[in-house]
């Protein structure tokens, strides 16, 4: 039978999670209820407030002693994340129902970002008609606004919740049924792509050859979201191997540009062992929006207007270097096979000989601290005399991780 983990502060929303749980009975589905509580000690949680707290490393004595409110729901969200990510990995759980608040939404979001991609998520909140991203983050979650506070059930909430727990419901029995499925043996091997538009020439040469030596290949858009779902799909175990040809979101994470994938962009692969063939595509850029939003700071850079809406400016040569040692030791670190390929003679389409972002000597200084950083490492790298977009860039980069994926095979 599918069990559905229910994710709650039953100090305060019992009522409600009692109904939810008979309603996934009747729907045909086990419930397990977690109680994210601080101060809550249910009767009906499965996993108790203390367990919870424990599990983040706190004392439960002590954590509600202090009666710091964000310090516990700090710790709930961490506790709760770790909890439910055991029940996920050990096969317990095929599906995650949370309703709540804006407290609530907190604690059952983090939860939600801890679970793997592909195992459903459904959040039930207040909050689902705003930003909602400090809840999905980079997951396949879904979000049901609830129109009404989480207050009891009324007239106005129970078809609203009805339809969460028969959604729910569905989404894991199905998610039962395809973990049961014997694993197709004929299914391609998935790959992972990072591209950009002034990578995109290179990005589809590295897709076709991929296609042709028989992967399926899955392109991220390297927007700051894009590369943290790929770094998602790798920690889920879902992608062979990785080809990340366009880094540029590092640039956005060192200088303050909008498109930054956070500060462990470019780890995932190399902690888990995943070949990886890496290049610096775009790492000549800092991604901004409309001129107008560019912060004061920047006056005097080089910059350029790709469209209304996006303003790109020139890195430094300093900036340059600093990327090279962040990405040497990223590389370094990696605990899998890592090829790096450097295009010497530009790293986007504008890049190039004659363009507005042309910068030699800042170029220059990104591969002397690649070449310093990687010094005595296992890292293999590849120096070519080309642009990133020059015919066979990309296709040289997916044969290389193809023989990286076979060798690692062996």
């Amino acid at each position: 039978m599918a069990v559905v983990l229910l994710v709650g502060t039953l100090d305060t929303k019992a009522e409600e999670y009692a109904w939810l749980r008979e309603r996934l009975r009747e729907h045909g589905v086990g419930t397990c209820m977690m109680d994210v509580g601080s101060f809550s000690r249910s009767p009906m949680a499965d996993v108790t407030s203390d367990e919870v707290i424990v599990a983040a490393g706190e004392d439960p004595e002590e954590l509600r002693a202090a009666r710091d409110r964000g310090r516990s729901m700090a710790t709930m969200s961490r506790g709760a994340a770790v909890l439910a990510r055991a029940m996920a990995g050990e096969g317990r759980i095929q599906g995650l129902l949370g309703v709540g608040g804006s407290g609530g939404s907190s604690v059952v979001g983090a939860v939600m970002q801890a679970l793997p991609i592909g195992l459903p998520k459904l959040l039930v909140s207040t909050m689902a008609s705003g930003d909602v991203r400090p809840y999905v983050g980079d997951v396949d979650a879904t979000i049901m606004y609830s129109v009404v506070d989480i207050a009891g059930v009324n007239d106005v909430s129970a078809p609203i919740l009805g339809n969460a727990c028969a959604g729910i419901a569905a989404m894991a029995r199905a998610c039962e049924r395809r973990r049961s499925e014997p694993v197709d043996a004929d299914r391609p091997p998935v790959v992972a792509i990072t591209m950009f538009g002034l990578t995109t020439p290179a990005a589809d040469e590295a897709r076709e050859r991929l296609n042709e030596l028989g992967y399926e290949v899955l392109v991220f858009h390297a927007t700051g979201a894009g590369g943290r779902a790929m770094e998602r799909l790798v920690e889920s175990g879902l992608v062979t191997g990785v080809l990340d040809l366009t880094t540029t979101e590092l640039a956005d994470e060192l200088v303050g540009g909008v498109l930054s994938a956070g500060p462990h962009r470019l780890e995932r692969a190399g902690a888990l062992g995943v070949p990886q063939v890496v290049s610096l595509g775009a790492l000549d850029m800092v991604n901004f929006g409309p001129r107008s939003t560019v912060p004061e700071r920047f006056g005097g850079r080089t910059f350029l207007v790709h469209n209304p809406t996006v303003t790109l400016m020139r890195t430094t040569p300093d900036e340059m270097a600093e990327l090279g040692r962040r990405i040497a030791h990223k590389l370094a670190a990696s605990n899998g096979p890592v090829r790096l390929h450097i295009p010497l003679r530009g790293l986007s389409g504008i890049d190039v000989e004659g363009g507005p972002f042309r910068d030699e000597g800042a170029d220059e200084r990104l591969f002397d601290a690649l070449r310093e950083g990687l010094a005595g490492s296992d890292v293999v790298v590849v120096e070519k005399d080309q642009t990133i977009n020059d015919p066979g860039f990309g296709r040289d980069m997916a044969e290389a991780l193809d023989e990286l994926i076979k060798n690692s095979e062996h």
